[in-house]
C-alpha cells in the first residue's frame, strides 16, 4: 500500500486541494503530513481543518509551533487571529517525529531535523557530517527500536530531493505543497511498498509535482488582505524565497 507524504502547505488550499485529488485519482488512502500547515498563505484555518480531515498523522512544523505564542510581528498577528484559539491548541498537540516500517525499510519522518523544527539542514549546502545527524537521536524522538533508520522523511527546506547517503541511508525531502521554491508546482512524495510492514518487500520514492491555478491562489490572498503579498506573490510565481538577496 502506497502512502502520500505532504509538507508546508502553508495556508495554501488552492495548491492543496490539486494535490489531494492528485492523491484521490491515484487511489491512495493514507496520507502523513510533516508540518507548516499555517503562515504565509491566506487560508491557515482552512488548511489545518483539511489536514486534520484527510491526514493519518500531522507532525509539528516551525511555523506551526512558533505561531502558537504571541509575536510583535502584524503579520504573524493576522495569522493568528485567523486560526483562532482551538485550531491554535490543536497545533500544540502536534509530535515532533513518526517512525515506521515499509517493506521491511525502518523510517523516520520529521519537519527539520532531528535537533529541533527551528534547525534547518540544506543538503545542497551543509556537510556531510551534518546530513549525517538527519539520523541521530534527539530528545525528541522515541525510536521504535534502537536502530538507525533507514530513510529521513523531512520537508521545511521547500526543495525536494532524493540523497543516498551510502548504500543503505537515503535523505528524502518531500517538497512543499503550498509554497514550493525549487519549482512553481506543488510537490510531495510518494512511497510506494507495503505500509507498516516489517517484511522485505519492493519498495520505491516518487517525487510528484501538481500543477495549480496560482493566479487564483494570489487573486484569493489578496481580496483576504494576506500580509506582505508581494513577497507571497514572487514566492508563488517565481520560487524564490523572500529572504533570498536581491540581484
Amino acid at each position: 500500500m502506497s502512502i502520500a507524504l505532504i509538507s508546508d502547505i502553508h495556508g495554501n488550499m488552492t495548491a492543496l486541494e490539486a494535490v489531494l485529488e492528485h492523491i484521490k485519482v491515484r487511489e491512495i488512502k493514507t496520507i502523513i503530513c510533516l508540518g507548516d500547515l499555517v503562515g504565509k498563505g491566506p487560508n491557515s484555518a482552512a488548511a489545518v481543518d483539511r489536514i486534520q480531515e484527510v491526514c493519518e498523522v500531522v507532525l509539528l512544523g516551525n511555523w506551526d509551533d512558533f505561531i502558537q505564542n504571541e509575536h510583535p510581528d502584524d503579520g504573524i498577528t493576522w495569522h493568528r487571529n485567523l486560526l483562532g484559539k482551538e485550531r491554535l491548541s490543536y497545533l500544540g498537540t502536534l509530535p515532533f517525529h513518526f517512525d515506521f516500517y515499509m517493506s521491511g525499510k525502518y523510517i523516520r519522518l520529521y519537519h527539520a531535523s532531528a535537533k529541533s523544527v527551528h534547525h534547518r539542514v540544506v543538503p545542497m549546502i551543509h556537510s556531510d557530517e551534518e546530513k549525517r545527524a538527519m539520523f541521530d537521536y534527539s530528545e525528541w524522538i522515541t525510536p521504535l527500536e534502537e536502530k538507525t533508520p533507514d530513510i529521513i522523511g523531512f520537508g521545511d527546506i521547500h526543495a525536494a530531493l532524493i540523497e543516498p547517503m551510502n548504500t543503505e541511508k537515503t535523505l528524502l525531502n518531500v517538497g512543499s505543497v503550498g509554497n514550493p521554491l525549487d519549482t512553481t508546482q506543488a510537490t510531495f512524495a510518494i512511497l510506494h511498498g507495503n505500509y507498516q510492514s516489517r517484511e522485505v518487500a519492493p519498495f520505491s520514492i516518487e517525487i510528484v509535482r501538481v500543477p495549480y491555478d496560482i493566479e487564483k491562489e494570489l487573486r484569493i490572498a489578496a481580496e483576504m488582505g494576506v500580509p506582505y503579498f508581494d513577497k507571497y506573490a514572487v514566492e508563488l510565481r517565481e520560487a524564490v524565497y523572500r529572504g533570498s538577496p536581491k540581484k
